[in-house]
């Protein structure tokens, strides 16, 4: 059995908010926690949960490009490398051999493919639907195959508008409290992927339970996001490419490039306003197609610019992550999957985004890309 000694952001139960700790922390064969015993001569490092990326993409390469199995084993390293362990796919194809159920990775949990209507996402990603009443049997179909979670493409450009094109919704309100009903009945959750505003007021009235970016959220949505518990995916590092999505629409599509580029000139005060709303932040980088691997400290350095305290940041990317996820934290019989730090990284968020060492079942790996 092995024992780790120093400070533990620890709990004694799930749920519950952890707290500073200093004693002795011991760890089960099997790579879980055993009872933390207190102690306030011990001496030592300092223990987070691992964080978490609930927007990931494991196995994109690029922009409507799959990824090879090196390819996608090195996205996954370096994930696992800045302290990123576990992952919600939040949409995929299928995962190169290695990859899931691998100790030395980040676990995933999986939501199946993403959903969408034809010719209204990137290439090869989506499963399209044809014709609209058959939403609810495909989402069932994605919640059987994922690990408790279906992603369908909220909003997207409609080019066959010209010159008017724009970010409209894909679905019908109705139709997607069917397709949601479906995968609740699964026993899946139901996430979206949603920039714009007009996409918002229908997922909330069809009973969504999370929203991927939420770019175009008004205040009195974010209210009542917070009020029903529904968490956002900021995305961040993907939102500060809007203008650039914009000045490639040109004058070919004037009016989603005038809509891309509002949002993008309001992305730090929209940010501020969903965290003053009370909103429930889950951290994603949207890693794969877009944006690299690895850069979970990035996207929260953005959290930080917008007036978020690095201890909020702590949690919401740690303990309050897992626990929507329904994984443990750093708690008696939960995965020893921790973070460990030779100073206090709450006091610095420079820290805290960079651990010295990982651990996935209480084996370490370096605070970088690991070599093997």
């Amino acid at each position: 059995m092995k024992l780790l000694s120093g400070n533990f952001y620890y709990r004694k139960q799930a749920k519950q908010a952890p707290r500073w700790v200093r004693g002795q922390l011991p760890i089960t064969e099997d790579g879980h926690f055993g009872a933390f015993r207190e102690d306030n001569s011990a001496d030592g490092d300092y223990f987070l949960p691992g964080f978490c990326d609930v927007h990931c993409h494991i196995g994109f390469a690029a922009v409507g490009e799959l990824a090879t199995p090196q390819e996608a084993l090195a996205q996954a390293q370096a994930d696992l490398g800045c302290g990123i362990l576990a992952i919600r796919d939040c949409g995929n194809l299928e995962y190169a051999p290695g990859i899931l159920d691998n100790p030395a990775l980040p676990p995933i949990i999986r939501c199946g493919r993403h959903i969408a209507r034809p010719k209204r996402y990137m290439r090869l990603l989506p499963v399209e639907v044809e014709n609209l009443s058959d939403l609810p049997q495909v989402m069932a179909k994605q919640a059987e195959r994922s690990d408790g979670w279906v992603k369908i493409v909220a909003d997207w450009i409609d080019r066959s508008k010209g010159a008017d094109s724009d970010l409209d919704p894909l679905w019908p309100t109705e139709i997607l409290k069917e397709g949601i009903a479906a995968a609740h009945e699964a026993g899946a959750r139901v996430t979206a992927h949603a920039f714009s505003h007009k996409a918002i007021a229908g997922l909330l009235d069809a009973g969504i339970d999370c929203i991927e970016h939420g770019s175009g959220i008004d205040a009195n949505q974010a209210q009542e996001c917070a009020r029903r518990g529904i968490p956002v995916t900021p995305t961040l590092l993907q939102v500060e490419l809007f203008n650039q999505f914009a000045a490639q629409a040109g004058q070919k599509y004037p009016v989603y490039a005038a809509t891309m580029q509002k949002m993008w000139e309001q992305r730090r005060e929209h940010f501020a306003m969903l965290h003053a709303a009370g909103v429930h932040l889950l951290p994603g980088t949207d890693s794969g197609g877009y944006q690299p691997h690895g850069e979970l400290g990035r996207e929260l350095s953005l959290w930080e610019r917008g007036g978020v305290e690095t201890w909020e940041i702590i949690d919401f990317a740690t303990w309050r992550a897992r626990d929507y996820l329904g994984i443990g934290a750093i708690e008696p019989g939960a995965r020893a999957d921790y973070l460990r730090y030779s100073s206090d990284p709450i006091g610095d968020p420079k820290v805290a985004v960079k651990p010295e060492k990982v651990a996935l079942l209480g084996k370490e790996f370096p605070g970088k890309v690991p070599t093997s």
